[in-house]
């Protein structure tokens, strides 16, 4: 399991271990699953791919909202074809919910039917985060209780859960999860801040002479839900309001690579405090991916590889 923010690296030391170590690199990050986003979300580009497998990159529509169970599901089953190849399976990402999720397992909420999301999300633009609350305090005043009435995204969840399953989603959370039957080897890169936040800069202004507009241009021409996933990833909200003629590109491309970098910031937040805090094991590599890091980072993950799991 490799971690860190975004442009710290993660995606190359992933396709280096698996060229390595005869591995399959298994997307973890909740926006390099929609097929659209390809340049905005540095997916690993057709030369990468075809050097080391790489699973769940690019399978769902932007139409589609993926969430953390139905990612995780799709998740255990490369894992479990990997190994039955007899290949090492190397999961990726910055998602830290999805990384999360697969290791401790999720609570087992079922999927919600798109009509209920799309009525929930209309509903809660019309009326407001306040009036929704009113509402769910009605039907399911133990979720209402634990939500602020201003957190218009938690309270959608929470009465579409009510809506799809006529059970709260408190009762969802009180039910014990699964945690995943593996071994883990993890790594975590953490590069120093100001190295990460000029990664992201650099990486934004160059996802601009790959195509990055026209993506944003073909994915705006499908007339989406704006509330979808797809259509809030980095650079995607910016580069609209370029297009729509709001900003200056220059303008446009500043705030993205503000934006990213206040995400990144908000990444590296939640590694320290909950992807590290509770395991002393990780290896923490506290710089950018660079291959002549590769030989170090190899030899103890083959030194793991022949120890037996405690």
């Amino acid at each position: 399991m490799i971690a860190g923010p975004t442009a710290s690296g993660k995606s190359g030391l992933a396709a280096a271990l698996a060229q390595a170590l005869d591995g399959v690199v298994i997307n973890a990050d909740s926006m390099q699953v929609y097929r659209e986003l390809s340049v905005l979300t540095a997916r690993p580009s057709p030369a990468e791919v075809e050097k080391v497998p790489h699973r769940l990159y690019g399978t769902l529509s932007g139409a589609e909202s993926c969430s953390a169970g139905a990612w995780r599901d799709s998740a255990m089953k490369e894992v479990a074809a990997a190994l039955d190849a007899g290949k090492l399976p190397i999961l990726v990402g910055g998602t830290g919910l999805y990384l999360q999720g697969f290791e401790q397992g999720l609570n087992a909420v079922p999927a919600i039917p798109e009509d209920i999301r799309r009525a929930t999300r209309a509903e809660l633009a019309e009326g407001g985060a306040a009036a929704l609350h009113g509402k769910l305090a009605e039907r399911d005043p133990v979720m209402a209780a634990r939500l602020s009435p201003n957190d218009g995204q938690r309270l959608a969840r929470a009465w579409e859960v009510l809506a799809a399953t006529g059970r709260s989603l408190a009762a969802w959370q009180a039910e014990e999860p699964e945690p995943a039957p593996f071994h883990f080897i993890k790594l975590c890169l953490l590069p120093p801040r100001e190295a990460l936040y000029a990664g992201c800069d650099a990486r934004l202004a160059a996802m601009l002479d790959q195509g990055a507009l026209a993506e944003v241009e073909s994915l705006l021409a499908l007339d989406l839900d704006p509330g979808l996933p797809v259509m809030k990833a980095l650079g995607v909200p910016e580069l609209a309001a370029h297009l729509a003629g709001a900003e200056s590109l220059e303008s446009a491309l500043a705030r993205a690579q503000q934006a990213t970098r206040r995400y990144a910031k908000r990444q590296m937040t939640w590694l320290r405090h909950q992807f590290l805090s509770n395991d002393t094991k990780i290896m923490v590599i506290e710089a950018q991916y660079s291959e002549s890091l590769l030989p170090e980072i190899l030899a103890k993950i083959r030194q793991i590889l022949l120890t037996k799991p405690c």
